[in-house]
């Protein structure tokens, strides 16, 4: 952590990620408008945000677009905070739900880098096998893993299937894309959600996510992407909340086990 500490240390360095939260997914362009900073400078104290995974870089054709990464921030709230004073931090949990989900709102997606100290066969067995990714995030899809198949997403006892629910991409150990699973109005009997933020999220067009493992050392780096959300999206609200808990829990089971 003492690479986050650093980070948060310099002045500009928290001028730049307020202007991610404000505004998620900025180019290097329109980082530096408005900054009293040169380019280079401006480019040095990303490359440091970077380092520490306070911000994430995702490429959309030749453009390369910034994100802020909250995982650091809940590495140390877990680590310091919450066993300490347990209504100052879920006072804290709440203000910074909801300043992320205000800054994903204005990008139009999700994007959340984290480090799990484990290798990509086991986080990739963690994300496609039933048996546990039920016990690590929460629910499981089930599927035969081929590019084009379709899948059922089981949660809270649910079973949910859809022609529409597909698998885009399946590179074992390294990339996993499918289309989001179906919102039936099942999850609202269940009580998982209510009637009406179902029937808005039914309504929308169907999201996509994106799983990116790399090898760095002895950790492997999980780029979680959620994307193509309409305008002003529930669903978009409803995950902005969800990956972070489950991509905590899964970090935390891979490094306990």
């Amino acid at each position: 952590m003492d690479e986050v500490f650093k980070a948060l240390a310099d002045p500009s360095r928290r001028v730049l990620l307020d202007g991610l939260n404000a505004r998620n997914g900025q180019t290097l362009r329109e980082l530096c408008a408005g900054l009293s900073m040169a380019r280079q400078s401006v480019s040095k104290h990303l490359a440091v945000l970077e380092a520490a995974n306070l911000v994430t870089i995702v490429w959309r054709g030749r453009e390369k677009l910034h994100y802020l990464n909250a995982e650091p921030i809940n590495a140390i709230a877990d680590r310091w905070i919450n066993q300490y004073d347990r209504a100052r931090a879920q006072t804290l949990a709440d203000l910074k739900t909801a300043l992320e989900t205000e800054s994903m709102s204005s990008s139009a997606e999700f994007v959340y880098t984290t480090y799990i100290r484990t290798t990509p066969e086991r986080l990739w067995q963690a994300i496609t096998d039933p048996a546990f990714s039920h016990r690590y995030m929460g629910h499981a899809m089930v599927s035969d893993w081929k590019k084009g198949s379709t899948y059922a997403w089981e949660d809270h006892g649910l079973k949910i299937e859809h022609t529409d629910q597909v698998i885009l991409e399946s590179d074992p150990y390294r990339r996993l894309a499918f289309t989001f699973h179906t919102f039936v109005p099942e999850l609202a009997t269940a009580d998982i959600l209510d009637e009406e933020t179902v029937a808005k999220a039914a309504s929308e067009r169907r999201s996509r996510v994106c799983f990116d493992i790399e090898p760095e050392g002895d950790q492997v780096k999980l780029t979680v992407i959620h994307d193509d959300f309409e305008p002003d999206s529930v669903v978009l609200k409803l995950i902005s909340g969800g990956w972070p808990f489950k991509l905590a829990n899964l970090k935390t089971g891979l490094e306990q086990s």
